[in-house]
């Protein structure tokens, strides 16, 4: 089958995604590569997420010759789960699935395409990813993510056979924490991954620490169906202990201390994130 003849379905979970869910679609619509579909599931957004999504459908403005088309659907109660309704009812070779924080470099629906047809080995595909946004802690991360690439332990697969996803069985959906890595590691156990050159935009907005810590904390507390996972244990002490974090991110001090403020604000948040971060998960184990 040639390049340009193999659909790829881009599956999109939202969740009152209003604020970046625009630029996300344009930057599907503008991949070089144009044998798209797109696939939004929204868990009963209270936004217009929705609405925004289902304008893409109009074909005002979009290349007359694109065979790009939209499809939303209503699906809860997860990202998992939204992820997965999505892959069932899509008509692609291949899916893409990102968030709709996301923005996608150009080229990288083409690459993957052209990555993953010569070799029939490779089921996954790593995009790597680099974050932007406004104010201090958003520039923390983004330091923070520019140290995850290339790192086998930390990035996890987007890209897809969907023949081989439907197999085993997409994300776990009793998974919220942990999910993308324990997917990534059942395809590799199952094929090959590669990877591409081309990045993910990942949006973080105008970063709060706060909400950073929030987050990490949501994640620990559901931790365990991961962690306990047998497939899982051997990059589990990599992707949780702090001290491989920090030796990650001092093994390149020029980086880390390239601007000093920033380099010691992400040591500073993550240090609040694994300290929060490991007492929920430790509380949680106890009332469990």
């Amino acid at each position: 089958m040639s390049e340009e003849n193999s659909l790829v379905s881009v599956i999109i979970p939202t969740k009152n995604s209003a604020r970046t869910l625009e630029k996300c679609l344009e930057s599907i619509k503008n991949q070089s590569y144009k044998n798209i579909e797109l696939i939004v599931v929204d868990n009963n957004s209270t936004d217009n997420t929705k609405e925004i999504a289902e304008k893409f459908n109009c074909h005002s403005g979009l290349d007359p010759k694109s065979s790009f088309s939209v499809k939303v659907f209503n699906f809860g109660p997860e990202r998992s789960a939204q992820r997965n309704f999505g892959v069932k009812n899509s008509n692609g070779e291949y899916v893409i699935i990102i968030d709709s924080d996301m923005e996608l470099d150009r080229k990288v629906i083409k690459s993957c395409v052209e990555k993953m047809q010569p070799d029939t080995n490779i089921t996954g595909i790593i995009i790597p990813e680099e974050s932007f946004g406004e104010g201090f802690w958003a520039q923390c991360k983004k330091l923070e993510r520019s140290f995850y690439v290339g790192v086998e332990w930390m990035e996890a697969a987007r890209f897809f056979k969907k023949n081989v996803y439907v197999e085993l069985g997409g994300y776990n959906i009793e998974m919220t924490s942990g999910e993308d890595w324990d997917l990534s590691q059942r395809i590799e156990q199952n094929g090959k991954i590669g990877r591409i050159n081309d990045y993910i935009f990942h949006n973080e907005g105008d970063a709060k620490l706060l909400k950073i810590i929030k987050k990490k904390f949501f994640y620990a507390r559901n931790f365990s169906k991961y962690k306990n996972t047998n497939l899982n244990k051997n990059k589990i002490s990599k992707q949780t202990g702090i001290l491989n974090r920090y030796k990650l991110f001092f093994s390149n001090p020029k980086k880390l201390f390239k601007n000093p403020i920033i380099g010691f604000g992400m040591l500073f948040m993550k240090t609040c994130e694994f300290g929060l971060g490991g007492l929920s998960y430790i509380t949680t184990i106890n009332n469990n």
